[in-house]
């Protein structure tokens, strides 16, 4: 792992190719250094057969380009759910989000008020059932390979995989289930008799509840959360990426790309090549990145065939 990549600042003239170079020499300076002294590599991970580890990913802009609950209002929009209005918000909401990187509290609290009012009265099977079709339509090519490739890793290590998102339950449960993760913690709407009330359940699971599900999940299955992982691109779930032995930021925002330098976490950036290099992801998880994503990409494109 080439470790040395994102801890020190860059001048701003650097080009992508002098940054490449520049980490490839660090590698290799480091791996010398380590031959010499005798010492071995990091050790594998995820470890394989290890029962008592698991992994949890958040899922906008970790998992999925954007919002999912921003593509599910888009699928709404389409089946007639409500008004070119409404749906203008949504757009304009995602735009901010896909842009800037980081969530806006006031847009996402409005994008669950209006969730909750469009659905109210829905069926919950109905919106299950709605659920698959729109991740086929908007969210099955955002999906980023890198972190999938990821998530693969894990599962082929004999680990459990959880979503662990804001995001409405029965979405995350729907796209956990498309790609073949164990199952997903999410936000849950309140219904009686199958159908929904409008209301939530507790709250949104954001920022320190997320923290507290997977604590709750972690007691339930067993699990050594020193022996974890978990995988972020916001600051916002700096609680839940403390609580595990394996936090790695990925795509971060600016202040947990700051949090994830300063206690030298992991990193990954699996944006667009430029990005990539303004943040500084090690050349040797790129090239990784690439590789595994490609082969996540085809194995999924099978799957869905």
């Amino acid at each position: 792992m080439a470790a040395l990549g994102w801890l020190t600042p860059r001048r701003r003239s650097a080009t992508a190719r002098s940054v490449l170079a520049g980490e490839a020499s660090a590698e290799a300076a480091r791996k010398s250094t380590q031959e010499a002294a005798g010492t071995t590599e990091e050790p594998q991970f995820p470890v394989h057969g290890d029962d008592r580890a698991a992994a949890f990913f958040d899922l906008d802009n970790t998992v999925m380009q954007g919002a999912a609950l921003f593509h599910f209002g888009r699928g709404l929009y389409k089946r007639k759910f409500f008004e070119t209005r409404e749906l203008a918000k949504f757009a304009w909401q995602q735009a901010w989000f896909r842009l800037a990187g980081v969530e806006d509290p006031e847009h996402m609290q409005e994008a669950r008020d209006s969730a909750l009012s469009i659905v109210q009265g829905h069926r919950v099977a109905e919106l299950q059932s709605i659920g698959e079709e729109i991740y086929d339509e908007y969210m099955a090519e955002r999906i980023w390979p890198g972190t999938r490739a990821l998530a693969q890793a894990h599962l082929d290590a004999g680990q459990k995989v959880w979503l662990v998102t804001a995001a409405p339950v029965e979405i995350a449960t729907v796209i956990a289930r498309r790609l073949g993760l164990t199952g997903a913690l999410g936000t849950v709407a309140e219904s009686i008799d199958g159908v929904y009330t409008g209301k939530l359940v507790g709250e949104p699971l954001h920022g320190p509840a997320k923290a507290e599900a997977v604590r709750a999940l972690a007691a339930a299955e067993g699990l050594d959360l020193g022996r974890c992982a978990a995988y972020s691109d916001s600051h916002n779930d700096i609680p839940m990426l403390s609580l595990v032995g394996h936090p790695y930021a990925i795509n971060p925002d600016s202040k947990l790309r700051k949090h994830a330098r300063e206690l030298d976490w992991r990193l990954r950036d699996y944006r667009t090549g430029r990005k990539a290099a303004k943040v500084g992801i090690p050349a040797a998880a790129g090239v990784g990145a690439v590789a595994g994503g490609t082969a996540a990409a085809i194995a999924l494109h099978r799957r869905r065939r």
